[in-house]
């Protein structure tokens, strides 16, 4: 049971790769899923932020037309998740791409690797991860927290961008390719919560 020493360079996802983006958890945007269920979409895209955070991954949040008066903030628990000392873009474009301060903020990462949440999936996720890939930029969207209007319009939306090439992973794979050794003790009981919390794990173990 001996394990490689962590690697520098890493082409699966690792915590000093990525970098996660949330973008436009607003109430107008969730109440408007019809792709999935609402609370399991919130309570996900929870899960992911809260692996963000066990991971040390930074964390790009994103709103639109809540400066304009026309849509308000991010919803209360993902904001609590996220934490009130990461700063919030607001935007005028659907792209958040187009927004400079948003595209400033991901590329002051250093990162390559974007992790990717946004509603809707057909607009708002669809637009910056073309971009991104355009970029030189790999963009993974995490399934099981993002949502459409309509089941074929997010269906169609993640085939497009798969076929542009980014990577769709679950909030199940992100976690183990984010951990991947058990030796890495001190994420472990973290991992086993937010896995126990998602379904993953039983907690009757």
């Amino acid at each position: 049971m001996t394990s490689y020493a962590k690697r520098t360079e890493d082409e699966l996802l690792s915590p000093e790769n990525t970098v996660l983006t949330v973008i436009d958890y607003q109430p107008t945007q969730i109440n408007s899923v019809n792709s999935m269920n609402r609370s399991e979409l919130i309570r996900n895209t929870e899960i992911v932020i809260e692996l963000a955070k066990l991971y040390n991954i930074p964390i790009v949040l994103s709103t639109v037309n809540v400066e304009k008066g026309w849509n308000t903030d991010t919803i209360p628990v993902l904001k609590k998740a996220i934490g009130e000392d990461v700063p919030s873009y607001d935007r005028s474009s659907i792209n958040a791409w187009e927004d400079k301060e948003y595209n400033e903020a991901i590329k002051a990462t250093g990162r390559k690797k974007i992790l990717i949440v946004a509603l809707w999936t057909e607009a708002c996720l669809t637009f910056p991860t073309l971009d991104a890939l355009k970029e030189g930029y790999e963009v993974y969207p995490i399934v099981d927290a993002v949502g459409g209007t309509s089941p074929i319009a997010h269906e169609t939306a993640l085939r497009r961008v798969e076929q542009a090439g980014a990577q769709l992973t679950s909030i199940a794979q992100l976690a183990c390719e984010l951990q991947r050794d058990w030796n890495r003790e001190e994420t472990v009981p973290g991992f086993d919560e937010l896995l126990t919390k998602l379904g993953a794990f039983s907690n009757l173990r």
